[in-house]
C-alpha cells in the first residue's frame, strides 16, 4: 500500500494549482489563452501603428461595402453602397426619400420613386402640380442619367466615390489609444479610440488583413460598417429601356 504524502505537502502543491486555474483568463503563464493567438498580430501594436495599418489596408483595397448612418450638415443619410475605384452601386436614404445610385466611370445614374421626383427642391414640401406629378410617374423606378454639369452631380457622385468616402469618413480626432478586443459581424477586432472615444472609435480586423470593420464617428456623426473588402463585383450601365431623360435640373438630396 502506497503511503499518502504528508498533508502539508499536499497543501503546498495545491496552492499554485488553484492560483493557476483561477487566473487562467487573465494570465498566459499558466497555460491560458493568448489573446493574439490565431490573429494577424496587429493587436500587439500601438494604437497609432494599428490605425496606420488599417488605413494602408483600406487604401490598397479594390472594393468595399459601406453601410450605416452618416450625419452631416446636409442631413442624416443611411448608406448601403458597394464601392470600387471606377464606380459604385447602392442606395441612399434621407429623411424623406430613398434613391439608388449607379456610377460606371463618370456616368452617374439615379433611380427613385415618383415621390422623389415630385419635388424639384428635394424637400418634399407642398403638393406637386399636375404637370410635375405626371412627369414624376414617368420617372418612377427608372434610371435618370445625371449630367456632369448639373449642380447635383458632385453631391450624388460623392456617395459613389470609394476614395472620398473611406478616407473622408474614417477621420480620427485626438490622441489614439487601444481599446477592447471584441467582434463585429463575427469578425474579431480591436478598437482604436481617438480622444478616449470622443474623437471616433475604429474597429480593426484581427484576422486576415487589418481592414477597418466599423467606425463610430466623432460627435455622434454616425456609425459605419465596412465589409466585403476586395470582393469584386460588376458595374453595368442600364439599358435604354431602363433609362429616361429628366430634362431639367435634378432635385437635391439635402435634408436641410
Amino acid at each position: 500500500m502506497t503511503p499518502l504524502p504528508p498533508v502539508s505537502w499536499v497543501r503546498r502543491a495545491a496552492t499554485p494549482l488553484a492560483l493557476c486555474f483561477g487566473l487562467t483568463a487573465a494570465l498566459t503563464a499558466c497555460g491560458g489563452e493568448d489573446p493574439d493567438a490565431g490573429t494577424n498580430g496587429v493587436g500587439k501594436l500601438s494604437a497609432v501603428e494599428i490605425e496606420t495599418k488599417a488605413r494602408a489596408a483600406a487604401d490598397a483595397a479594390v472594393s468595399v461595402r459601406l453601410s450605416g448612418t452618416l450625419v452631416s450638415k446636409g442631413g442624416t443619410y443611411k448608406l448601403n453602397m458597394r464601392l470600387k475605384h471606377d464606380g459604385a452601386t447602392g442606395s441612399v436614404t434621407s429623411k424623406d426619400n430613398t434613391f439608388e445610385l449607379l456610377r460606371v466611370g463618370k456616368a452617374l445614374y439615379l433611380k427613385a420613386d415618383a415621390g422623389f421626383w415630385s419635388h424639384v427642391d428635394g424637400k418634399g414640401e407642398g403638393e406637386p402640380s399636375k404637370t410635375d406629378a405626371a412627369a414624376a410617374d414617368k420617372l418612377d423606378d427608372k434610371y435618370v442619367k445625371v449630367p456632369e454639369g448639373d449642380p447635383s452631380y458632385d453631391q450624388f457622385r460623392g456617395f459613389t466615390d470609394m476614395d472620398v468616402l473611406v478616407e473622408g469618413l474614417l477621420g480620427m480626432q485626438g490622441e489614439l489609444s487601444k481599446g477592447d478586443r471584441t467582434q463585429v459581424g463575427g469578425v474579431r477586432t480591436i478598437k482604436v479610440k481617438a480622444g478616449d472615444g470622443a474623437g471616433g472609435v475604429l474597429d480593426v480586423a484581427l484576422v486576415g488583413k487589418p481592414y477597418p470593420i466599423q467606425f463610430t464617428r466623432a460627435g455622434g456623426a454616425g456609425v459605419l460598417t465596412l465589409g466585403d473588402w476586395d470582393v469584386d463585383f460588376k458595374l453595368v450601365e442600364p439599358s435604354k429601356g431602363e433609362t429616361v431623360d429628366y430634362g431639367r435640373q435634378l432635385p437635391k438630396s439635402s435634408d436641410s
